[in-house]
């Protein structure tokens, strides 16, 4: 039950660690008497970070302070009720004190994980780009090509792929260069009725550089993700926030922490040593590999050039554009394009099994 309970002094990312710990998304605030004064959830913390607040200060303002709970007489059916009209995965069962006395859990309720079968559609294309070389997979990568590269029982393309169905979405333009025939007939033999448009680099055009042929090609706002990576979230809440914010291009960025393992020196101009600091930790929003984009902003790509995503968001900046940041946490993704992240995703699938 630990694993679910924070106190009210704790930071921001030390709810979000404890978060990604926990798989269900939840945590309860706790007083300094252990009473419960709230809730705080995945989506709490990526508003509270919105709205300015920093990694390490504490939830104070990040949290809802009215949780869902129950008192130690309550009635199953009720609570099941409860569950399927708001979503909730765990409800806290409370005593008189306003202490958790248990946890009550959607899979202890109704025998299975929760399957969120009503996920709202989206009206939008995906662009995948699949024309790298993939080095840091070699020796996979000299035989095929990254795309391809087995995750179980299916390649990373098609788990990327499936991601974006289960939210309505059929339609792929795809762009592709080394091995670019077998990326091809591979996704063309899979028959799964969906939209294949492939877009050929004569040459390496960079992480942006190839959107430019879609130009006149795509009228909505549109996705690109990078082939290598498996982004776990709610892409209906990533379009909807870019699409309200009136934004021309969103990054979704992961909030990730780094602990220096050494104390580290400051020291003045003449190197004398001002302070220690002991293994102090820094927090960045890393950008993941997956955008939303607006069709007009297309406009800032050259023709046939190497163009980098960078250089469209300083081009977008320069004109006066908008660009969105959608923070995820740490565990809600997946770079599989090097080894010792590939192997944690391959992990990670077989434990999800």
């Amino acid at each position: 039950m630990e694993d679910f309970i924070i106190g009210l002094d704790s930071s921001i990312i030390e709810c979000m660690k404890k978060i990604d710990q926990n798989h269900n998304k939840i945590l309860f605030v706790v007083d300094k008497v252990s009473r419960i004064i709230g809730s705080v959830t995945d989506g709490d913390i990526r508003r509270s970070v919105l709205a300015g607040e920093k990694l390490d200060n504490s939830i104070t303002n990040s949290f809802n302070v009215n949780p869902v709970k129950v008192e130690r007489n309550y009635d199953i059916l009720s609570i099941k009720r409860i569950m399927l009209e708001k979503k909730i995965e765990c409800v806290p069962v409370v005593n008189e004190n306003d202490k958790i006395i248990e946890l009550l859990f959607w899979n202890q309720l109704f025998g299975e994980p929760v399957v969120d079968e009503h996920k709202k559609q989206i009206n939008a294309s995906v662009v995948i780009m699949a024309g790298g070389v993939g080095k840091r997979l070699e020796p996979f990568t000299q035989v095929l090509p990254k795309p391809l590269i087995p995750i179980g029982d299916k390649t990373i393309i098609e788990l990327i792929m499936d991601m974006f169905r289960s939210y309505g979405i059929n339609e792929y333009h795809i762009t592709i260069n080394h091995k670019a025939n077998i990326i091809k007939f591979y996704l063309k033999e899979l028959k799964n009725n969906d939209i294949l448009h492939f877009i050929t680099e004569g040459s390496p055009l960079g992480t942006a550089g190839s959107l430019k042929h879609l130009e006149g090609a795509i009228h909505e706002s549109f996705f690109i993700t990078n082939c290598d990576i498996i982004i776990y979230a709610d892409y209906a809440d990533i379009y909807d926030f870019h699409r309200n914010n009136h934004f021309c291009l969103t990054l979704v960025s992961s909030m990730m922490n780094f602990q220096i393992p050494y104390g580290t020196c400051e020291i003045d101009k003449g190197g004398e040593l001002l302070e220690i600091k002991e293994k102090p930790e820094y927090n960045f929003l890393i950008s993941t590999g997956l955008y939303i984009m607006e069709p007009y902003a297309l406009k800032y790509i050259p023709d046939n050039s190497l163009f980098h995503m960078t250089h469209l968001i300083e081009a977008i900046k320069k004109d006066g554009g908008k660009i969105g940041v959608y923070p995820i946490s740490d565990k809600s993704w997946s770079d599989t394009g090097q080894w010792a992240e590939y192997r944690k995703t391959v992990n990670r699938l077989n434990n999800d099994k």
